[in-house]
């Protein structure tokens, strides 16, 4: 007698340019009309409907739409990719009072430890979507992927009364590139950090996309060979990731946001701490006989020791300055600095041989 289960029935396998576009703009139960489709910037991100901070928000708004001018039909899902450190959200809506027809496809970003705020701005989608469609509450669907569409499958399904479908992390992933990749114009983009004055250069939009590596950035990251639609396989990967950024600077700096961070990041310089083979070679030097430039990191953080050292001989002699300097001060505080006309402030009690913020200069 065979007691085996019966074996899980797998989807079909896309072969086809034609099929390939099928998976893309039909994901089992919703079609979308992608024609004509290009990005809009809103300037700075927001928090809808509201003035408060995104922090009391606990989600932010991204400012970048896609515009769907040729899409018609009402859509009645809510898009939902919850990973580990973040939550990400996706909706349509219409744009009243708009010339033209069509709508906007919205991206939102929630940090996963707030998942029930996640999950209450869903719930006032659907409030919307009923009274903008005359529709009952059991219509709306939530489209769910990522490790928290199982962790978090009963509490949504709960909170909204409606349908979760869960999909497969890695196919979302895949056929959601080959929309930005065959669909959305100036998203690919090769990077050519030689030429400070265009860093940036687009690429035509193309079908022949496969053979490629995805190289997938969330809390950890994951390396995929992908060949077609559905048929990719994993590689490799780090646990060094998202999650690690996050942790690291949640420690170093007073960022209170993931977006808090990577502002900070976006705006300090790496070649105060990182070791360039510019540092090595000399200024203005490359190791261009196998392509490395002057600014490509050699070290990460393999300037960090040599400052830590400064830092501590610093500290030292301004120890010594203050016992040996007139005033007779007990601490080393910003009153006594002053006095001495000095502008540099020593934490050497805290044991800190360098303030967080050195590390942006």
């Amino acid at each position: 007698m065979n007691d085996r289960p019966p074996p899980l029935k797998r989807r079909r396998v896309s072969s086809s340019a034609e099929d390939m576009q099928h998976s893309i703009v039909d994901p089992g139960t919703i079609k979308i009309n992608v024609s004509g489709a290009y990005i809009i910037d809103n300037g700075e991100a927001q928090s809808p409907a509201s003035d408060s901070s995104v922090e009391e928000q606990g989600y932010e708004h991204d400012r970048r739409d896609i515009r769907l001018p040729n899409h018609t039909s009402v859509v009645s899902h809510v898009a939902a990719d919850i990973g580990g450190s973040l939550a990400k959200v996706v909706y349509f809506s219409r744009e009243p009072g708009a010339k033209e027809p069509g709508g906007r496809l919205h991206f939102l970003r929630f940090e996963t430890e707030k998942i029930d705020t996640c999950i209450e701005f869903m719930r006032e989608l659907q409030k919307k979507q009923r009274r903008a469609n005359g529709g009952k509450q059991s219509e709306l669907c939530v489209m769910a992927t990522g490790g928290g569409a199982f962790k978090y499958y009963d509490r949504i399904k709960e909170r909204l009364g409606v349908d979760v479908m869960r999909e497969d992390e890695m196919e979302c992933l895949i056929q959601g590139l080959d929309f930005f990749i065959t669909e959305i114009p100036n998203e690919v983009f090769t990077y050519h950090d030689e030429d400070q004055d265009n860093l940036i250069h687009y690429t035509d939009a193309r079908a022949d996309v496969y053979p490629y590596l995805l190289v997938n950035i969330g809390s950890g990251v994951s390396m995929i060979k992908v060949e077609g639609p559905s048929k990719f396989q994993r590689i490799g990967g780090t646990s060094l990731g998202g999650g690690t950024l996050w942790g690291l600077l949640s420690l170093l700096t007073g960022a209170r946001t993931f977006d808090d961070m990577l502002a900070m990041a976006d705006a300090g310089d790496n070649s105060t701490v990182d070791l360039l083979v510019g540092d090595i070679y000399g200024q203005g030097m490359g190791y261009d006989k196998i392509g490395l430039s002057e600014r490509t990191i050699a070290s990460s953080f393999g300037k960090v020791f040599k400052r830590k050292r400064e830092a501590e001989q610093n500290a030292e002699d301004g120890q010594l300055q203050h016992e040996d300097g007139p005033g007779g001060y007990d601490t080393a505080t910003p009153e006594g600095a002053a006095k001495q006309q000095s502008d540099r402030k020593f934490d050497i009690g805290e044991g800190r041989m360098f303030a967080p913020q050195d590390i942006s200069r």
